[in-house]
């Protein structure tokens, strides 16, 4: 069943008006808080999505006023849209390092060049639409299985000391869908399937996005009874734990609050500058902070 006359199935009017909405939502929290870099991830990926069911829902209709071979450009370019964005996304939102390389660099390699070379420039030149998706999604589905395999183990380390975690359950099941999306697009399968696999893979993502925003919010609150009721060296331990800081980190962040630089730290723990310097970084990268006065913040409570 479709609508309006075009080639929307009602399952892909519905998501679209639903994720459409929830765009709007989510869009009024991000433009009062437009430093929630989590929140930016998420609609970036909802907007893609969204895109994505228009195009895959519209093209290919002989009776729009698009050549046929425009529509599908665009029918398919949106997926590759989604597909490179898809490893940033979990990079970034489920700090998932071990595929920064793939989310990048791989994607621009491995699905955007080969959607160029194939849909972009081979098919307006003639070859047949069957031959370019024949041979030009080969490499695009191997990688994504490559891809779900990296993701998958990222996310068995970062929840490897939880016996169980239903984060790590539903992180599992947000993946697996958008896998597959190359070999459905390899194999033509209907829109109503691709489209309840790609959403129910994102209606996954939206309950992890959730849950995660959930959290932070509790710990903006217990951050604000801690400052109201504590002392600055209080806070400044509190903080410390909260990004599971180790006793050695603790030392450094400490000296660098008296404000040692880091040749004089080395001399005061008895390490060298060069140790010094990678317990900086690491704690830069526990703390989200790019230098040392956006580290004493974060850790001041500030």
């Amino acid at each position: 069943m479709t609508v309006f006359g075009t080639e929307i199935h009602i399952v892909t009017f519905i998501f679209i008006v639903l994720e459409g909405l929830l765009f709007s939502h989510q869009l009024v929290f991000y433009l009062q808080k437009p430093a929630e870099k989590q929140r930016k991830y998420y609609l970036i990926l909802l907007f893609l999505l969204i895109i994505y069911n228009i195009a895959g829902g519209l093209f290919p209709d002989d009776n729009l006023p698009i050549s046929i071979h425009l529509q599908f450009i665009l029918a398919y370019g949106t997926g590759f849209c989604m597909g490179a964005y898809f490893p940033y996304y979990f990079y970034q939102a489920f700090d998932i390092t071990n595929i920064k390389f793939h989310a990048k660099y791989g994607v621009l390699l491995f699905l955007i060049l080969p959607f160029v070379i194939f849909f972009c420039i081979l098919y307006p030149l003639g070859i047949p639409l069957m031959t370019v998706i024949y041979v030009g999604l080969v490499i695009p589905m191997l990688y994504a299985f490559y891809l779900m395999y990296l993701i998958l183990r990222g996310i068995r380390n970062r929840y490897k000391n939880e016996k169980t975690s239903l984060d790590a359950v539903l992180s599992y099941l947000a993946v697996c869908p958008w896998t597959f999306m190359p070999p459905m697009a390899y194999f033509q399968v209907d829109q109503l399937t691709e489209v309840l696999l790609t959403n129910g893979g994102f209606i996954i993502i939206t309950v992890l996005f959730i849950r995660n925003m959930i959290g932070e919010s509790r710990k903006e609150f217990e951050t604000l009874d801690l400052i109201q009721t504590k002392t600055p060296d209080e806070i400044f331990a509190f903080h410390c734990i909260q990004h599971n800081l180790t006793n050695r980190e603790i030392e450094i962040c400490e000296l660098v609050r008296d404000g040692k630089n880091n040749k004089e730290i080395g001399e005061k723990l008895f390490i060298s500058q060069r140790t010094v310097n990678k317990h900086i970084q690491n704690i830069f990268k526990k703390t989200n902070s790019k230098n040392k006065v956006e580290l004493l913040n974060t850790i001041s409570g500030r």
